[in-house]
């Protein structure tokens, strides 16, 4: 079994100006600059015939380069169960029909279909037992975030592997936008 979700790879400098911010929640686990990135689909724990097949899905999937744009900040989860601190990812058509055609791939090899509406985001950070009042002051002080456009040339699979602190996370393949 392998885990495996396909995404979009944060260039280094906005990934740098990403962890600028990643201060003043106690008890954050903050996502390293290599590990932020905008998931597209995540697939799970896969078997490896189904993860071959999966990567022929993907190798055959048409899609043009697109532009992604970071705006504003949240978080998941409410009071007590506040999960995680994101960087929001502004929807867009071409981002969208990305994402789609990622689950149209995990549904022609036999993958259950993901019924969570798709929410662009890249996640900044991992809480537990987080002060809902530090998150609050944390989103307020951070919501007018805005990147400039990033171009989009390729898009990733990677495998994630479960650490006692985090994910980390390694790219298995990459597929060109055209």
């Amino acid at each position: 079994m392998i885990r495996l979700f396909a995404a979009l790879s944060i260039p280094e400098d906005i990934g740098t100006a990403l962890t600028r911010r990643q201060t003043g929640v106690e008890g954050a686990r903050w996502s390293p600059t290599e590990s932020l990135h905008v998931t597209l689909r995540f697939f799970g724990d896969i078997r490896e015939d189904l993860a071959r097949d999966l990567d022929a899905e993907l190798v055959a999937l048409r899609a043009r380069p697109l532009e992604i744009t970071l705006s504003g900040v949240g978080a998941f989860g409410e009071g007590p169960d506040l999960h995680v601190l994101w960087a929001g990812v502004e929807i867009s058509e071409p981002l969208s029909r990305l994402a789609k055609a990622c689950e149209s791939a995990a549904r022609r090899v036999g993958l259950k279909p993901d019924k969570r509406i798709y929410r662009p985001h890249v996640t900044l950070a991992y809480l537990r037992h987080a002060d809902p009042g530090e998150v609050a002051a944390w989103i307020q002080a951070h919501n007018l975030l805005k990147s400039p456009p990033i171009r989009v040339a390729s898009f990733g699979l990677y495998s994630s592997f479960l650490g006692s602190e985090q994910a980390h996370y390694r790219l298995e393949a990459e597929y060109p936008l055209l």
